[in-house]
């Protein structure tokens, strides 16, 4: 069971962060404004879903594999000891890279095919660009984690 587990969490690493360096690059190099509201209200809408979907099994996995190789018992423990270090770490960017995520999913969703507001805009993008950088972050950690196990 641990296998499937490992294999479908990485499955949906993959997905996950591909998509996200997928959309990053789209937002960087789509740049007419005319091709972006052409492009984003049908891309947008089917990515979303995907990606809530893909985080939904890497937090279930996550969890299931936590529990199966006792790192929650590592979580704030002694940070002098690699592993514990890595899950604690790893563990937070994971929580905010959720909140992120929720946060970045409701405004796209509430204002697909819709005019967004300066504010809107502004935490729609800043918290796009946040989820890819901590994206590498968690896959760092992630890494760590697997060398040591």
């Amino acid at each position: 069971m641990e296998a499937w587990m490992f294999h479908l969490h990485l499955i949906a690493a993959i997905s996950w962060i591909g998509g996200s360096v997928f959309m990053f690059a789209l937002g960087i190099t789509l740049r007419d404004k005319k091709a972006q509201k052409q492009v984003y209200p049908h891309v947008g809408p089917i990515f979303g879903w995907f990606e809530v979907g893909a985080l939904i099994v890497l937090l279930a996995t996550g969890t299931v594999l936590g529990v199966d190789y006792s790192l929650f018992s590592q979580l704030f423990a002694d940070g002098s000891i690699a592993i514990s270090d890595a899950v604690t770490k790893k563990f937070i960017l994971v929580v905010i890279l959720t909140i992120v995520t929720i946060i970045h999913f409701v405004i796209a969703y509430k204002t697909n095919n819709t005019e967004r507001t300066k504010l809107e805009h502004m935490i729609s993008r800043a918290s796009s660009m946040l989820i890819f950088f901590l994206n590498l972050f968690v896959m760092h950690y992630a890494i760590v984690l697997r060398n040591i196990l």
